[in-house]
């Protein structure tokens, strides 16, 4: 019985590797994710939030709402609702392109930049955390495993298709 099964307690067998496989990194994920939200609920933010103001400091410019769902982690149907909270807080903010006026670009404010920086070290050392225990070659290998395993996902406008 493998180490999965067992936190699972899972009774017989998993169907097949495949399946164990994406069980696995589905418990990761909701591990890590867990452990992300309370480092985020300590700034008052979602992860998605954070990750709309990490986009917007990485470019160093407004984006196109558009642009930053195509940027984002996870897929997070409710954008526009997202940026709503992070502009009522004055971190972000609004502005009408001159060009098209069906397009708005979201522009990271001062205050949203100066939160950002206050949780790079923290964020970094919840990374050593998580992984650190991995040596750089064990990193390395996870990395094309699961880029490998990401190609076989089939993508429309950049958000996967399937479910468990």
């Amino acid at each position: 019985m493998g180490k999965l099964q067992q936190d699972l307690k899972k009774r017989g067998p998993f169907e097949s590797v495949q399946q164990e496989v994406v069980i696995s990194i589905l418990r990761t994920n909701g591990q890590f994710q867990y452990q992300f939200a309370q480092l985020f609920k300590e700034f008052e933010l979602t992860g998605p939030q954070y990750n709309i103001l990490r986009i917007l400091r990485g470019e160093g410019a407004p984006l196109p709402s558009l642009e930053i769902a195509s940027r984002m982690i996870t897929v997070a149907p409710a954008l526009t609702s997202l940026i709503d909270k992070l502009e009522k807080r004055a971190l972000v903010q609004r502005k009408r392109c001159t060009k098209d006026r069906r397009v708005w670009y979201v522009e990271l404010t001062s205050k949203g930049k100066k939160l950002v920086e206050k949780m790079d070290q923290p964020n970094l050392e919840m990374h050593s955390r998580l992984v650190g225990h991995l040596s750089k070659k064990e990193c390395s290998q996870l990395l094309l495993l699961l880029e490998k395993a990401r190609e076989g996902m089939p993508i429309e406008d950049g958000k996967c298709l399937s479910a468990v």
